[in-house]
């Protein structure tokens, strides 16, 4: 099976901060809790049951994850929560769009348009960009001494995935959004250990800038995600491994 390299970002993962992992903590429990507020049973709410592997792929403590599924019976039935898609050009051209979770749309576009343009870039029209993106499951599990390359790759195909990727510290795993649910949870039973389990938006074809372009990205990038309304930010820019790490 062969298909685009998706960068598992494992040394990122580990070397996180605690400022970070609570502003992910954060991002990830809101996608729980609002994914709990119409069930709170993932053995039967399957978005539930994703949101949940993504939280655990971040290694977000149980306790955190079953405060979230509580949370979304009390507080969160006050709140009207919106998932909405913007889409914009970063520097050189560069695709990038930004999914959010928002009880205040006008809040979000305005931080949003803000920051993209003070960082050299601009929003787009729905869809000026995401043609060139394709939409699927990403699992990525943790490559150890003890897993075989065959027995994982016999495991993706049983489960029902489209894409199995080999990489020197990780497997990953491609599927469409309707099967990703039942790829996930039986490579779960098969006590793999995830690194990253959530749907995806991967660039059909990526550019490369350097210099002061690549820079003015970079940072771009991580003032869209440090705003809070902000749950996910897909791009088409192919990063050096070490901007990766």
């Amino acid at each position: 099976m062969s298909g685009h390299s998706h960068a598992a970002n494992i040394a990122a993962k580990k070397a996180k901060t605690d400022a970070a992992k609570g502003k992910i903590f954060t991002k990830v429990g809101r996608e729980i809790a609002v994914a709990a507020k119409s069930n709170p049973d993932p053995d039967t709410n399957s978005k539930l049951a994703d949101a949940i592997a993504k939280a655990k792929a971040v290694n977000m403590p149980n306790e955190n994850i079953k405060r979230c599924i509580a949370k979304a019976a009390g507080e969160l039935n006050a709140t009207n929560y919106e998932e909405l898609t913007y889409e914009g050009y970063g520097p050189a051209g560069s695709a990038v769009i930004i999914k959010t979770l928002t009880d205040n749309k006008n809040r979000t576009v305005d931080f949003v348009r803000t920051t993209m343009r003070k960082h050299g870039g601009s929003l787009g029209n729905a869809g000026c960009v995401s043609f060139t993106f394709s939409t699927l499951g990403v699992i990525v599990i943790e490559r150890t001494a003890d897993l075989e390359e065959d027995v994982v790759m016999e495991y993706a195909l049983e489960a029902g995935a489209d894409d199995f990727i080999a990489e020197d510290d990780a497997f990953i795993v491609h599927t469409s959004v309707a099967n990703f649910s039942s790829v996930r949870k039986y490579l779960e039973q098969k006590n793999l250990n995830f690194f990253e389990a959530q749907i995806d938006m991967l660039p059909q074809n990526k550019i490369t800038l350097a210099g002061e372009e690549l820079v003015k990205f970079n940072k771009l990038i991580d003032a869209l995600e440090d705003l809070d309304d902000v749950q996910n930010v897909y791009h088409n820019v192919d990063l050096p491994e070490e901007e990766e790490e």
